[in-house]
């Protein structure tokens, strides 16, 4: 009998030893929400609200300062429906292969060449090439312009080697003047899918290479079989870093070319701007950009899913 009270008298203390842990758990479990506190409400109130606004204002006709009428998701069918808004649209989906897609072939290239070759001076040419990303866009557009302008130093280049016939108003060609801008976009991009994927490449191993060579692989082999595999969350990020700015281009467009010439250079994020402040259509202004933030997260959540499995 008293073996069982003793044993009784144990198991009471350990339950309630037990019991006052639970409640100092529960009042340490607020501690990490507080600290995320701050950041979740700046977060809220300069994103979401404004967000949940926009969406707001996309179903009513308004000019930005006078009376409103509600028109449902008519805005929404006039972004689909709007010839010069679906081309925006689809200017946007070919700078994403200047801005993302080409740089990222280019960047695979200078990485793998930058660090397999062990270059003297690798943080020289980590700067040079990450130097696009550190100047303001509406300098690299003036910059550009110029560049690009019918007495500019590419035409001049042009007529220097002979090809007069190549020489063109590059940002007042009809044909020309999108593949123009988005090579702009090329040379912004580059430098950081370069360093993105320099880092990654820096850390595979180097036995695994003096493996693979030792099997007879060649650098082509190499590179396919041992660094595209390592560094497929550095090229996830790098997709998506680009992607998103070749979706949101604005700066860029306004400063080179202001949508032209006609409508062959207008992107979504330009067509915000000009139906909002200069045609007084803001319903379809924050319409065309909610469209375009879904447009934003789809190919983004997309790009990532693709990475992840791989």
């Amino acid at each position: 009998m008293a073996d069982v009270a003793t044993i009784g008298r144990g198991t009471s203390r350990r339950s309630g030893r037990g019991a006052s842990r639970h409640p100092g758990r529960s009042r340490r479990a607020w501690v990490p929400y507080a600290y995320l506190a701050p950041a979740l409400l700046l977060y809220g109130l300069f994103l979401l609200v404004p967000l949940v606004r926009a969406g707001q204002f996309s179903l009513f006709e308004w000019d930005g300062l006078g009376a409103s009428t509600f028109v449902g998701f008519e805005n929404y069918l006039s972004v689909f429906s709007d010839e010069r808004l679906r081309e925006a649209f689809l200017h946007a989906l070919v700078l994403v292969f200047f801005y993302a897609i080409l740089p990222l072939g280019i960047g695979l290239v200078l990485a793998a060449l930058l660090t397999r070759a062990k270059v003297r001076g690798m943080g020289f040419f980590r700067t040079i090439i990450f130097l696009p990303q550190v100047i303001a866009m509406v300098v690299v557009a003036v910059t550009w312009r110029q560049i690009y302008a019918p007495d500019g130093p590419l035409n001049g280049f042009l007529r220097l080697i002979g090809l007069d016939a190549l020489t063109t108003a590059w940002l007042g060609d009809y044909t020309w003047t999108l593949p123009a801008v988005g090579l702009i976009g090329t040379w912004v991009s580059t430098g950081l899918v370069t360093v993105l994927l320099m880092a990654g490449m820096s850390r595979v191993p180097g036995e695994l290479y003096e493996a693979a060579r030792l099997d007879g692989a060649g650098p082509v082999r190499e590179f396919f079989a041992l660094t595209l595999p390592s560094i497929r969350g550095e090229i996830t990020v790098a997709l998506t870093l680009t992607i998103v700015a070749a979706l949101k281009t604005f700066d860029l467009v306004y400063v080179t070319t202001g949508g032209g010439p006609g409508t062959s250079t207008t992107v979504p994020s330009y067509e915000v701007y000009r139906r909002a402040f200069e045609l007084g259509d803001v319903g379809t202004a924050t319409a065309i950009g909610i469209t375009l933030t879904i447009l934003v997260f789809a190919i983004t959540a997309a790009v990532n899913r693709i990475g992840d499995r791989s």
